[in-house]
This record gives C-alpha cells, sequence and structure tokens, in this order.
C-alpha cells in the first residue's frame, strides 16, 4: 500500500530535494510552502504522514500541527527546525507530534524517521483494524440466545458498557461465557480503542499475582532488578478483567479497593502514588455474598465490585440456547476445520438438549469440536456423540423418594448414623444409574475418583 506524505517548508530547494527522496522510496507525495496552504492540503488529501516546518511565512508550524491534528487526527506529522528553535520541539510534542529533526540533517536520517512514522501508522491501522473486528465479534446482536433471563442479562450489560467508569460484577458457573460478557462490554464502550487486559486470580499465587497487577521497583525483592509496570498500569484508559476475583487475599482485596475508590496505587516497593483511569469488570463463579458472610472476601469491596451485577444462568438453566448454540459452534468449526457438517439428527439434538452440561458452553464446545474432528458423516447423529453424553438419563427425584423412605428411628440407644445415610444414598443412585459411576458421581456432585475412593472405604474400611 502506498503511503502519502505532506511535505511543508517555505525554502523550494528543500521541497525538491526531501520530495525526490520521497518519492524514491514509494512515497506518494504533496508539497506546501506556507501553513494555508498545508491545512488546505491536509483537509482534502488527509495524507498518512506530514514533514512540518517550524518556521513558516503566515501561521506558524506549531499552528498548522495544532489545527491539522484537529482536521485529520490519524496523521502522523514529523516536525523540522534549526538547532536555535529545539525548544519549540518539547511544545509541537505536547501538541502530539512524533519526531523532530534538526536542520540541517542528512536525507538517509530523514528517510529512516520517515520509514519509523510509517511503521508506527501500520501498526495502529491493525490495532484499529483488530478493534473493528473485535467489536463485531463481541457485539451483542451476536450472542445466540432464546433465554428470556439471557437476553435481560445482555440488555443490562449492553447499557452498563455506555457508562465508562461503572464496575460490573459477573456471577456464573464455569465455562458460561463470562469472559466473552466482559469483552462485549470492552469492545463496546467509549474505551474500546484502549486496552482490554485479563487475569485469571486462580492462576497465580498471592505473591505473583500482586506483582502482576501492580507491578514493583527495582529491589521490591531478591530478583527485582528493574521496574515493572503491573497490569493495572498497562490498563489505563482501557477495562482491566479480573477472573475469579474471589480467590483474592484480604492483603490483595484492600488495595484493589484503594484502586476502586482513589483510583491510585502502589508499586511494589515503591512510595509515589500512581494515578490510573481503569475500568474494572470482574468476575467469579463463588457466590460472593456467602464468601462475605464468613468472612473471606471484604464487604467493602464486594459492593464497590457489585455496582452492576450480572449473573449468566447455566446451560442446564436455558436449554432452549443449547441446539442454536450447537449449530453456531458447527458453523465455526466449519471454517476452523475445514469440514461441511449440516447439522444434527433429531436423536443427536434430543441427547444436546436432555444432557446437564456441567461445563456449561465451554463443555458443549469441546464436545461439538471432538465430535466433528472425529464424524465422517454431514450429519451428527447420536452415535457420533461422546458417552457420557450418550448414555446420559435425567435421574429420578432420589433425594426424595429414597431418603424418606430410609427409617431413622432408633435401635435400642442408636439412631442412624449420618455416615450410614451417606452410604446408603450412594448405593440408591449408583443402583438407579445402573452402576455408571461417572453418572452416580455427578448426580452426588462429587468427583469420580472421590466416589470410588469412598466405594473401597466401605468395602475394605480403609482409605
Amino acid at each position: 500500500m502506498q503511503r502519502s506524505i505532506l511535505i511543508v517548508d517555505d525554502e523550494a530547494l528543500t521541497l525538491r530535494t526531501i520530495g525526490r527522496a520521497l518519492e524514491g522510496e514509494g512515497y506518494e507525495v504533496f508539497s506546501a510552502s506556507n501553513g494555508e496552504d498545508a491545512l488546505q492540503v491536509v483537509a482534502d488529501e488527509k495524507p498518512d504522514l506530514a514533514l512540518l516546518d517550524v518556521v513558516l511565512p503566515g501561521i506558524n508550524g506549531i499552528e498548522v500541527l495544532r489545527q491539522a491534528k484537529k482536521i485529520s487526527p490519524p496523521t502522523i506529522v514529523v516536525m523540522m527546525s534549526a538547532y536555535h528553535l529545539v525548544d519549540r520541539a518539547v511544545e509541537a510534542m505536547k501538541l502530539g507530534a512524533y519526531d523532530f529533526l534538526i536542520k540541517p540533517f542528512h536525507i538517509a536520517d530523514m528517510v529512516n524517521t520517515i520509514q519509523r512514522a510509517s511503521e508506527m501508522l501500520a501498526l495502529r491501522v491493525r490495532v484499529r483494524d483488530t478493534v473493528e473486528h473485535a467489536k463485531g465479534r463481541y457485539d451483542f446482536g451476536r450472542v445466540v440466545t432464546q433465554s428470556p433471563g439471557m437476553r435481560e442479562v445482555l440488555e443490562i450489560a449492553r447499557r452498563a458498557s455506555e457508562s465508562e467508569h461503572t464496575t460490573i460484577l459477573i456471577q456464573g458457573e464455569s465455562g458460561t461465557g463470562k469472559e466473552v460478557l466482559a469483552k462485549a462490554i470492552h469492545y463496546n464502550s467509549s474505551r474500546a480503542q484502549a486496552p482490554l487486559i485479563s487475569l485469571n486470580c486462580a492462576a497465580l499465587p498471592d505473591t505473583l499475582l500482586e506483582s502482576e497487577l501492580f507491578g514493583y521497583e527495582p529491589g521490591a525483592f531478591t530478583d527485582a532488578r528493574r521496574r515493572k509496570e503491573g497490569l493495572i498500569e498497562k490498563a489505563s484508559g482501557g477495562t482491566l478483567f479480573l477472573d475469579e476475583i474471589g480467590n483474592t487475599s484480604a492483603s490483595l482485596q484492600a488495595k484493589l479497593l484503594r484502586v476502586l475508590e482513589e483510583g491510585i496505587f502502589n508499586r511494589l516497593g515503591g512510595t509515589k502514588p500512581i494515578q490510573v483511569d481503569v475500568r474494572i469488570i470482574a468476575a467469579t463463579n463463588k457466590v460472593l455474598k456467602e464468601a462475605v458472610a464468613s468472612g473471606e472476601f471484604r464487604e467493602d469491596l464486594f459492593y464497590r465490585l457489585n455496582v452492576v451485577p450480572l449473573f449468566i444462568p447455566p446451560l442446564r438453566e436455558r436449554r432452549e440456547d443449547i441446539l442454536p448454540l450447537a449449530l453456531d459452534i458447527m458453523q465455526f468449526f466449519n471454517k476452523e476445520l475445514k469440514k461441511s457438517f449440516v447439522g444434527y439428527t433429531p436423536a443427536a439434538a434430543d441427547l444436546l438438549k436432555e444432557y446437564p452440561w456441567p461445563g456449561n458452553i465451554r463443555e458443549l464446545r469441546n464436545v461439538i469440536e471432538r465430535t466433528m474432528i472425529l464424524s465422517s458423516e454431514e450429519e451428527i447423529d447420536e452415535d457420533a456423540l461422546p458417552e457420557e453424553v450418550r448414555d446420559y438419563r435425567e435421574p429420578p427425584d432420589l433425594i426424595d423418594e429414597k431418603l424418606s423412605s430410609i427409617d431413622v428411628s432408633p435401635t435400642g440407644d442408636q439412631f442412624v448414623t449420618l455416615k450410614e445415610l451417606e452410604d446408603r444414598y450412594i448405593h440408591d443412585v449408583l443402583n438407579a444409574m445402573g452402576q455408571n459411576k461417572t453418572h452416580a458421581a455427578r448426580i452426588l456432585g462429587i468427583h469420580p475418583t472421590s466416589l470410588l475412593r469412598r466405594l473401597k472405604k466401605q468395602e475394605t474400611g480403609f482409605e
């Protein structure tokens, strides 16, 4: 792609010399010998770059820079002037100039500066294209749902996105799409051009989590040899998404509260407060009110985070979304895997809708990807689905039917113990599931390994 550049100088020889050099580098060159003409070219042509002299007849270069940035903000401007006007460079840089060349300069140095400016322009274009792509991908209207509850969540999120400072707390089970919703909020807000930085608070130990978030000064700890910016600093102007916020320590919670209330923090080992403008979106699969009641989470931080609460229902509570999501995921993997699947048979569709999806959308996505990789048919049948989906059957209401029938009356002085009740219930669930331990463990709410360990203990009396 050919870049365009405007050269502004009142010396005809300078215009010709620089113009020929840049044309030789493949640029489309415009020229002007005064500020008024330069601003007219900026308005008409919107050049990618401008090489602008400070001293001009009529409007001076600094004023041309100021007005040009208003007319065409994307234009990258490099200023040039004699050495005795270097003090004007500071003013120019504050107004948005990319660089400042001191006359006289070598043509090769000037070309290198313009090439670096072109690389910056290309980076800006890539960033803009990335943001536009993200806006399309994470548009609220693209979220696949027929659930009234989920539609209400999206409408609240859309309204919240319009307020650039409002803190949002997203709650929901793992795999329900909390991070996707956070991205939709960011890319549909006025902060979309600034960074969206995500951090899973459960993925790092507490000390490392603090240094990642707040950064550190040299000497803050043994391996801190140089200053490091934290993620809060890097997200300034944009959005910081803190996933699994419920896993943070009391010390970290206090520091986050300061960021939310005052917009300031200190790097580890630092004494100077740093001001930031960042929106925080937090997410958790815990019930934070319960964590507050048990003393695991600060009440004041909870209320600062919970300004706009969003709860994403699990997939089993919005079964009307399962098949539309499955078809949307199929279309995505048709492109990714270069496949041409057309849909699901009625039997397969029924199984997908009946399965409770404990891993929610993440599990649904994984199952469909795996099935599409291994299947050779154009339509996915029930036999192509994984065993856990294919063999699942809705369990009877065992708690009401079985536990109510257990005789807990005392024999002599002995009541039925809690362990005996637990053992009986485990066997009732196993029998109802045809001794399928995977399905039984899911109903009991424990891992299959834990179930096997309990059964072994019942049989042998040992772990």
